[in-house]
């Protein structure tokens, strides 16, 4: 966590017992009276926070905004539905790294139970969301969606984005000689992979079939690299 964020934005905060953030306070960064940290609010602002007072209660601080950070790459994530376990490291991973959307699609391999996981109905999923963009020194997080078929969400793309698929099975060349640079979408398979019939939706959208090599990489492992190779930095 480099950067604490919150909700809204306010003249000064008070973390509370109850506050994840007040353990990292006092245990990571063991404030101090007079000590400043970074802050910000989500999708919003940066600032810095001068610490006013620290007691059993909580800490307090005195909050002053900065600027807007700059956007985050303009790559659109289209992933198969993973499990529960596997979502929560691409929902923390793909916000650390940078992006504009992440939307999770019911493809043919995947199970429909994972779309009704908790992960979903309780919120979870936007607590990994901040953790990425603390990790990462940013405010902003991607617009998620989840459990929406493929076409559908194809149908929402950007058309002046090039549109690259991962398949390890019928990928016609690297990604890399692809040169993925942003605005882009990028489809990656369930942990299945994707059916003959999710390949020709793909296709039909004007998707190119690409890999990442030989190997056969977990979900989460084949997000990271592929954002890697498509980050503009």
């Amino acid at each position: 966590m480099n950067r604490i964020l919150f909700d809204t934005r306010e003249t000064g905060y008070r973390l509370t017992p109850r506050d994840p953030r007040l353990k990292h306070a006092r245990g990571v960064l063991r404030v101090r009276p007079g000590d400043v940290i970074d802050i910000g609010v989500v999708n919003g602002p940066a600032g810095r926070g001068t610490v006013t007072k620290v007691s059993r209660d909580g800490v307090d601080l005195d909050a002053e905004w900065t600027k807007l950070p700059p956007p985050p790459p303009d790559i659109r994530l289209l992933v198969g539905m993973p499990r529960p376990q596997t979502a929560r490291k691409i929902l923390f991973e793909a916000t650390t790294l940078g992006v504009r959307a992440i939307h999770f699609v019911a493809s043919r391999k995947s199970d429909p139970a994972y779309a009704r996981s908790t992960l979903w109905s309780s919120g979870e999923w936007r607590a990994h969301l901040i953790r990425g963009a603390e990790q990462a020194f940013d405010t902003r997080i991607p617009e998620v969606t989840h459990g929406n078929a493929l076409h559908e969400i194809v149908a929402t793309l950007p058309a002046d984005a090039p549109r690259l698929a991962l398949d390890v099975y019928e990928g016609t060349a690297p990604l890399r000689e692809a040169r993925p640079v942003p605005p882009l979408v990028l489809a990656i398979g369930p942990e299945r992979g994707w059916s003959a019939a999710d390949r020709d939706t793909l296709r039909t959208a004007g998707f190119q079939l690409v890999h990442l090599g030989p190997r056969v990489l977990r979900v989460e492992t084949a997000v990271v690299a592929a954002l890697v190779l498509a980050s503009p930095a």
